[in-house]
C-alpha cells in the first residue's frame, strides 16, 4: 500500500465520518409532525343501558406533535377537536350530544390536550401525562402512546404514526345526563393519528 493510497483512504474515511456524523446530528435533532385529518381518527364508545356499547368519532381536529428521539422528554403533543363534529350515524343523536346535556358545543367549541410530560418507556412507547378542557373543565390525563409507523406519503412528504387508547369518566367534566342508568360513565377513546413532516 502506498503512501499516495493509504492518504487518499485516511482522506475518504474522514469524509465519511463527517457525511455520517451530519446525519446522525440531523436526525437527531427534534422533529414537528402535523396532524393529516385525513388519515387520522378520533373514535369513542361509551355503554348503553348496560348492555350494548354506542360507538362515536369526531371528524373535525387538528393538532401537531414533536418527537425528540434522543430526549423523549423533550417531545410534546396538542391536539384540538372542534365538539361540534361529533358523529355517532344519527343525526337526532348528535344534536343531542352537541346540546348542554353532553358536550355543550355552543358555549364550548373546543375540546383540547396539551402536554406536560413525555417519558419513554421502550422503542415504541411513551407515556404522556397532559391536560384534557372539555365543556371548560381541566383534568389531568396520562395515556400510553405507540409509534405504529414511518414512511413517506404519496407526495413524498415524511410522515409518521402513533395511536394511543385511554378511558376517561365523563362525570369528572360535568357530563352527567344518563348516569342513572342510562349511559355509563366511562368512556374509552382511540386516537390514532398520522402526522405529516413539517
Amino acid at each position: 500500500m502506498t503512501k499516495r493510497f493509504r492518504a487518499r483512504l485516511w482522506a475518504y474515511r474522514a469524509i465519511l465520518a463527517t457525511l455520517v456524523g451530519s446525519w446522525q446530528s440531523v436526525q437527531a435533532q427534534p422533529v414537528t409532525y402535523r396532524v393529516d385529518p385525513a388519515h387520522s381518527f378520533i373514535i369513542f364508545r361509551v355503554k348503553h343501558l348496560n348492555t350494548g356499547f354506542a360507538y362515536g368519532r369526531f371528524n373535525t381536529f387538528s393538532g401537531t406533535f414533536v418527537v425528540d428521539e434522543r430526549n423523549p422528554g423533550n417531545s410534546s403533543i396538542q391536539m384540538e377537536i372542534d365538539a361540534n363534529s361529533v358523529d355517532t350515524g344519527n343525526q337526532q343523536r348528535d344534536d343531542h350530544l352537541r346540546n348542554p346535556d353532553f358536550f355543550n358545543a355552543r358555549q364550548f367549541p373546543k375540546i383540547t390536550f396539551q402536554s406536560t410530560r413525555v417519558r419513554k418507556i421502550n422503542d415504541t412507547t411513551v407515556e404522556v401525562q397532559g391536560n384534557l378542557t372539555m365543556r371548560g373543565v381541566t383534568r389531568p390525563l396520562t395515556a400510553r402512546v405507540t409509534l405504529t409507523g414511518r414512511g413517506r406519503n404519496q407526495r413524498g412528504q415524511e410522515i409518521i404514526g402513533f395511536e394511543t387508547t385511554f378511558t376517561i369518566r365523563r362525570s369528572q367534566f360535568g357530563v352527567n345526563y344518563g348516569l342513572n342508568g342510562g349511559l355509563g360513565d366511562e368512556v374509552r377513546v382511540t386516537i390514532a393519528v398520522e402526522g405529516i413532516r413539517q
